[in-house]
């Protein structure tokens, strides 16, 4: 199997944006571990360009994540209305998931940048839940934008030492987004007829496959 530092000397930041992208519209693909890699090459030889390596995997991430929101918006919703109520997902259920994306979702996409799960399932989620294309795309491209940033300098500046840091800070992410998911399950199961209440009066009528609206007076 070839390794990101072979992609990265044979391929540059062309590979970094390639494997990001891919990552991003939900293959399981190291797209982090590639944005490391390239950022200490960088830094290292000098042969590549930091800015270069960030500007890719910035780019990579933007473009797969708004191939992923398509995917989800006009594959997964409609497969999901015609098929949900056999897993369980119901017309009241499908529009909590929606209520939620439509109070939250800039929360959830710019957020999930940063944990190795939600990278990969974000962008389609938002789609799923219709979430408006123009808030779905401010509030990926500032946190793509910010996670290639952060750990390219990251790793051009701190080199081989950045695994010390980064290693435990991925961990402690993943153990706080399967807190957090479970933690919101129990609720969603405890607050169940509450907000499929709310949900139908912030969307009432049937589902369709018209955008839902953002919340007045929220980005998120």
């Amino acid at each position: 199997m070839v390794g990101p530092a072979t992609l990265i000397m044979k391929y540059g930041s062309f590979a970094v944006a390639v494997v990001v992208c891919l990552e991003s519209i939900g293959l399981p693909l190291p797209g982090e571990a590639i944005l490391i890699a390239a950022a200490i090459y960088a830094g290292k030889t000098g042969q590549l360009s930091i800015y270069q390596v960030i500007a890719a995997a910035a780019a990579g991430a933007i473009i797969g994540d708004n191939i992923g929101y398509w995917i989800g918006r006009e594959i997964g919703f409609p497969l999901l209305v015609r098929f949900g109520s056999y897993v369980g997902l119901t017309g009241p259920r499908i529009k909590v998931g929606q209520y939620l994306f439509q109070r939250h979702g800039g929360k959830i996409v710019f957020f999930g940048r940063f944990v190795a799960l939600l990278r990969v399932l974000a962008a389609l989620l938002a789609g799923i839940n219709r979430m408006s294309w123009p808030r779905f795309f401010i509030a990926n491209a500032a946190g793509a934008i910010l996670w290639a940033t952060v750990f390219g300098l990251g790793a051009y500046t701190l080199g081989q030492d950045i695994e010390h840091l980064t290693k435990p800070a991925a961990l402690a992410l993943a153990g706080a987004g399967v807190a957090a998911v479970i933690a919101w399950v129990l609720f969603l199961r405890s607050h169940r007829e509450e907000l499929e209440a709310e949900a139908e009066r912030a969307l009432p009528g049937p589902l369709s496959r018209q955008t839902i609206k953002p919340a007045k007076r929220r980005w998120a």
